[in-house]
């Protein structure tokens, strides 16, 4: 196959044994259009505004309310998780979970055949997004949608100019700074989740960002890695990866 392509769900039995192989369809579909309107949903299940810190000017505790109506979105889709915004790109979206990773390269977030799919989690990951790794897919569409963007954090000038995004889930914000970027060739080895122990997931986060040059190696543990994943045309069967760990302080 070539890529442009259209794949249609029944051709992708075998993803999961060949782990990454489900990239490969984001690659063929870059060419469809977005299955919803993103603007309308976000307008409609957005709160008003979001707790910058935890305390108010009197020093009572406040409660930390998100901006983003989760009970809204998950009695649209109970397989919500979380949503993703990354500034100044059109990455700003929810993330859902299915019970595979074939679930929503095809469905839409209500529900329909869409060629765009969703913004998945790795059905494998923790579901409230703080595992040692936290895989999260996306088409790379040709109108720029999904996760399209992602690509252009392989220029050191953007990706330096554009650190900072943010995570949102039902019971925290976690907002992230960019520490790599760079394509690979069918290397299944990025959606490692288990690990031996601390020592031994340290070792594959210096791992995966070392092959990229201007990579910001992070100056203290780290708890959680975030591993974004889109399709890429350096080669075939190429994949752009952005991984992203906790910023320091509130932004």
């Amino acid at each position: 196959m070539t890529v442009g392509h259209t794949q249609k769900p029944g051709r992708m039995h075998n993803l999961l044994a060949a782990g990454f192989i489900l990239l490969a369809a984001i690659c063929f579909l870059e060419g469809a259009k977005e299955p919803w309107e993103q603007q309308k949903i976000q307008r409609a299940y957005e709160s008003v505004a979001e707790a910058a810190d935890a305390s108010g000017d009197d020093g009572r505790e406040r409660v930390w309310r998100s901006p983003i109506d989760f009970e809204a979105l998950s009695a649209m889709n109970p397989d919500t998780v979380g949503w993703i915004r990354i500034p100044d790109t059109k990455i700003d979206y929810p993330i859902v979970q299915g019970s595979d990773n074939q679930a929503y390269l095809y469905k839409s977030f209500q529900g329909e055949e869409a060629d765009a799919g969703c913004i998945f989690l790795d059905f494998e990951s923790r579901s409230d997004l703080r595992g040692y790794n936290n895989v999260l897919y996306g088409h790379n569409m040709k109108n720029g949608t999904m996760f399209a963007d992602l690509v252009q954090y392989k220029d050191e000038r953007y990706f330096r100019e554009h650190p900072y995004f943010k995570i949102y889930t039902p019971k925290e914000t976690i907002c992230l700074r960019a520490v790599a970027c760079y394509y690979i060739e069918d290397d299944s080895r990025a959606r490692t989740m288990v690990f031996q122990d601390q020592e031994a997931f340290e070792a594959f986060v210096r791992e995966m960002l070392s092959p990229c040059p201007y990579a910001e190696m992070p100056g203290k543990p780290v708890r959680n890695l975030y591993t974004l994943i889109t399709c890429s045309y350096e080669a075939e069967d190429a994949r752009t990866l952005l991984f992203a760990v906790e910023a320091d302080g509130v932004w």
